[in-house]
């Protein structure tokens, strides 16, 4: 088999419009003008201590068990799985709470399938992913992320980036961008389009 390792929360998982629904019910208003801003804190006007606590308090909540997913996630995933062999890890910055861990988890195989995901790696809320990308330095995978930093540091550790592709990546000209999984899927599959990944 082989493995293509991806981030969680806005890749497989449409959490920014899971979190989005449980602000509004708790009050807070999205700045309009902040949209494409990456950060909560500026999303929403608030601090960055205050956006750290609401981020945990929902990974930790019941609603990290039924985040819908991105897109076209569940259809291109499989696919990848099924037809071309491809078997999935997930390293997703989440809480450490052994609760919120396994409500992904359930999360996770109920919506793509019980034989997709390989391996699950969760950290702490907001943890960096430097040493987990580590272990897989000199591999050669595939590598998706929404984050530019994440992006970033699996390509310093020899894995090929494709970044799905949300307002705060758009400008970013270095790695790959997909819209989807689809875009994902051909890129995966095109060996043309492969040997163009910045080595």
């Amino acid at each position: 088999m082989t493995v293509i390792l991806t981030d969680c929360d806005g890749v497989l998982l449409n959490w920014e419009y899971a979190f989005d629904i449980w602000m509004q019910r708790k009050g807070y208003v999205k700045n309009t003008d902040a949209r494409f801003e990456y950060g909560i804190d500026k999303r929403y006007n608030i601090d960055k201590k205050r956006k750290e606590d609401l981020i945990a308090t929902f990974n930790e909540s019941a609603m990290i068990g039924f985040l819908p997913p991105l897109r076209d996630a569940i259809e291109y995933v499989q696919k990848l799985h099924r037809e071309h062999g491809y078997v999935f890890h997930v390293i997703t910055s989440l809480s450490l709470d052994p609760s919120a861990m396994e409500l992904r988890t359930q999360n996770l195989k109920k919506l793509f399938g019980e034989t997709v995901f390989e391996k699950f790696v969760y950290l702490d809320t907001g943890a960096d992913k430097d040493d987990e990308l580590a272990k897989y330095r000199g591999k050669e995978y595939w590598w998706v992320e929404d984050k530019i930093e994440n992006a970033e540091i699996g390509f310093q550790a020899g894995l090929r980036p494709i970044l799905m592709e949300h307002a705060h990546n758009m400008t970013h000209k270095k790695f790959p961008r997909a819209k989807n999984w689809k875009a994902i899927y051909d890129i995966v599959t095109s060996q043309n389009f492969c040997d163009s990944i910045p080595k």
